[in-house]
């Protein structure tokens, strides 16, 4: 739908364009009422067009809003109470392993979006996965038991979260902030942890028949 309203778009523009040089040589020829109406009708195309291309750019901040990415793939597993086994699979097939403590897995993230107008040009929102922990229900358990928790950024020549949190990007940054999301993890689970516009959530991924 979206490429058939950009060629109408283009081809509304196009006709609007010709109508408008018709309408030109008209006017010098001295057939003013027929200028008038043929310029009339050039700058109905004209808007037409650019009702059409208005329409176009929505639907692409529309289904742009709908993008979700796997960021990750975790298994959990508990191996005592309140303590579980955490296997992450990252995207590159790198993997990590880490006994955590608390009732739930934690996992945080860098989030860097765009102004509407970078994103049309190509840049779509990018992010970074931070650190993973455990994590306590009761606020108690939270100020009295401990705490596990580990890095999963890589360190890199650039930094553009730290660029962006500088100003340094100007006007193509919409917003950077951080994001996090934790599921229960006092059963075996497998769940992806997914990244969109909106930040980070976690799915659980199906479990396969046995067949």
């Amino acid at each position: 739908m979206t490429i058939t309203l950009a060629i109408a778009a283009l081809c509304l523009l196009l006709l609007g364009t010709a109508v408008g040089v018709t309408a030109v040589r008209a006017a010098r020829t001295r057939h003013w009422l027929g200028g008038m109406i043929r310029g009339l009708g050039a700058l109905l195309l004209l808007a037409l067009a650019a009702l059409a291309a208005t329409v176009t750019v929505g639907l692409q901040g529309y289904r742009a809003l709908t993008f979700e990415e796997v960021a990750a793939t975790v298994r959990t597993d508990p191996v005592a109470p309140q303590r579980f086994r955490a296997t992450i699979t990252l995207p590159d097939r790198r993997l990590a392993m880490y006994e955590l403590a608390g009732d739930a897995f934690y996992v945080d993230a860098h989030v860097l979006k765009w102004h509407p107008w970078a994103s049309l040009l190509g840049l779509g929102t990018v992010y970074e996965l931070d650190r993973v922990a455990g994590r306590y229900n009761a606020v108690a358990d939270e100020r009295a038991k401990p705490h596990t928790v580990y890095a999963l950024a890589q360190s890199k020549p650039v930094d553009l979260f730290f660029i962006a949190r500088r100003r340094l990007l100007g006007p193509l940054v919409d917003a950077e902030y951080g994001s996090a999301t934790f599921v229960a993890a006092t059963q075996p689970k497998t769940f992806e942890v997914r990244v969109s516009t909106t930040g980070l959530l976690a799915r659980p991924v199906p479990s396969r028949p046995i067949p």
